[in-house]
């Protein structure tokens, strides 16, 4: 067991993985951290770090190449923000980037650019020079930034000011060699197919923007995306419709979208909380239906849509109303080889480990250490081998 598996919780083992003081762990890792991290070397070119890092697809039955396994920032955003006047543990931008390229990372997706003020560069890098600035590190580290959960317009049809600030994140995104870029809300919260039209039509005009820019626009979504749409049946006092013909929601707006322009993000976690919510609705005839959501179906049928995963687990739940409870990655009972597995394309998909839970107020190194465990868990994944 490695201290970052330590489960006393304390700044002194954590400090020991990464170095016994900040000056220490900005020049070199300890033996003891070499030892207990199977990653690339600390400070290495990105290139040797990318080679460091294939040597572990053991025949192909790795279900997450090397070079695809990613962190949401959201998971360590007590890190990024932590003061580093007052703490010898990773702060700010530069130092978390350092920390999970050790771990073995080699992708991340940035949940905006705030940082401590105290940190290199400032406390905001949402601008041209900040990242250029962002860019420098993430290439320092062997990183590449996937995508971000950023600005998208509220309003449709959409401002000047908003569309500037939207121009704005594409070309950040360019800068920082993204992809992708998107948001971590839903295109609507409605449930009415009329919403969802126009969600369509925001969309499909914001996508073709970022298009012409070569970023592929996303939608990441929650477990409400995945509920049933209201499209028929008799009508409430507003004349809007009660019932449903099981069309989800989300499955909607996949249809009505344009393939080329808009793409989405699955945060499996919440996929599954609404597997355990939605499997039942009103008939537009009055009848229970059942039909139970299949995660991993719905991204066969639509893979090439789906480049970005939030690889997020969970243990079962079934007080809290959404049958889970957030855990790290591979530590609980959501089954990710069965689930890569079954959408295959490895080399298409970027899962992004995320855990919303992992701050702590009382052990302030947790996040890194939860993000030590989901690196592991996720390179730790392969193929099922068939009995004979």
């Amino acid at each position: 067991m490695t201290a970052f598996n330590d489960e006393s919780g304390t700044g002194d083992a954590l400090r020991r993985t990464l170095g016994v003081s900040r000056r220490r762990f900005l020049s070199t890792c300890t033996a003891a951290a070499t030892a207990a991290i199977a990653a690339p070397v600390f400070g290495a070119s990105p290139a040797l770090a990318q080679d460091l890092g294939r040597g572990d697809d053991h025949g192909g039955d790795v279900l997450v190449p090397a070079n695809k396994r990613g962190i949401i920032l959201y998971t360590v955003r007590d890190a990024t923000g932590r003061d580093p006047l007052a703490t010898d543990l990773p702060s700010g931008f530069r130092e978390v980037f350092q920390q999970l390229s050790r771990f073995g990372y080699r992708q991340v997706e940035f949940a905006g650019y705030g940082q401590h003020v105290n940190a290199p560069g400032g406390a905001s890098l949402e601008s041209v020079e900040g990242a250029k600035l962002l860019r420098s590190w993430l290439d320092e580290y062997g990183l590449r930034a996937q995508g971000n959960h950023g600005f998208i317009p509220p309003s449709w049809p959409f401002t000047t000011a908003d569309l500037d600030t939207f121009k704005k994140h594409l070309e950040i995104a360019n800068i920082l060699g993204m992809a992708h870029m998107g948001t971590g809300g839903d295109p609507t919260g409605s449930a009415y197919r009329a919403d969802w039209d126009v969600a369509a039509d925001k969309w499909n005009a914001l996508g073709e923007i970022a298009r012409r820019e070569g970023i592929k626009l996303y939608t990441h979504n929650h477990d409400a995306a995945y509920g049933f749409l209201l499209d028929g049946g008799p009508l409430d006092a507003q004349g809007r419709p009660t019932r449903s013909s099981g069309i989800r929601k989300l499955e909607y707006f996949l249809k009505i979208t344009d393939p080329e322009v808009v793409w989405l993000e699955m945060d499996i976690f919440w996929a599954h909380v609404a597997q355990y919510k939605f499997h039942t609705y009103t008939a537009h005839d009055g009848s229970t239906q059942e039909n139970v959501f299949d995660p991993a179906g719905l991204v066969v049928r639509n893979n090439k849509r789906y480049p970005l995963f939030h690889a997020k687990d969970g243990t079962v739940n079934t007080t809290n109303g959404m049958g889970y409870d957030m855990v790290p990655f591979g530590t609980g009972v959501i089954d990710y080889t069965t689930f890569f597995s079954r959408v295959g394309a490895r080399n298409y998909h970027n899962p992004m480990v995320e855990q919303d839970n992992a701050p702590s107020a009382t052990d302030p190194g947790q996040s890194l250490k939860h993000a030590k465990i989901g690196y592991d868990n996720l390179a730790a994944l392969r193929k099922k081998r068939h009995q004979s």
